[in-house]
């Protein structure tokens, strides 16, 4: 079933180009939120959690969260598409996106649920750069979509 809902709710995101909110200059953030579906907040650094709108910045130190009805669409700057599933938590906890050289990496942490990964230039260009960090493994990406499972401790 969860592999179903994220299925359905990715390959809208795949064809979307990624581009930064208007607010936020692109330095700034590491991506966007494209789509929202039931409880899902938005918690940033210092602990603040607001409910997540299609739209709002996303940036390192970030934490999107899910309900058991939840699920988010996100797009990183470089093109990836990731997809948090319902009763998850997951984490930006280094972005770094150099769009002239196509450089950079990043690491995403999923404490807790379900997340898939269409990685975007970095993916593609810098492989071992890109990272998803559970509470019992950090996961190399060599692939160019997969989805990670966890539960809480």
């Amino acid at each position: 079933m969860l592999a179903g809902v994220l299925w359905a709710v990715a390959p809208p995101l795949r064809a979307q180009t990624a581009a930064p909110p208007a607010a936020a200059p692109a330095a700034q953030h590491a991506g966007f939120i494209k789509t929202v579906q039931g409880t899902v907040r938005l918690v940033d650094a210092a602990g603040q959690a607001q409910p997540a709108q299609p739209g709002s910045a996303l940036r390192v130190s970030d934490s999107v969260q899910t309900g058991d009805d939840g699920s988010a669409g996100l797009v990183l700057r470089d093109g990836t598409t990731l997809v948090v599933g319902p009763r998850s938590r997951m984490d930006v906890r280094d972005y770094r996106f150099e769009s002239t050289a196509q450089d950079g990496g990043m690491l995403i942490g999923l404490l807790s649920g379900s997340l898939r990964m269409i990685t975007g230039l970095l993916g593609k260009s810098h492989p071992e750069a890109v990272r998803v960090q559970t509470q019992t493994a950090t996961i190399g990406i060599r692939g160019t979509d997969f989805i990670v499972s966890t539960e809480a401790p």
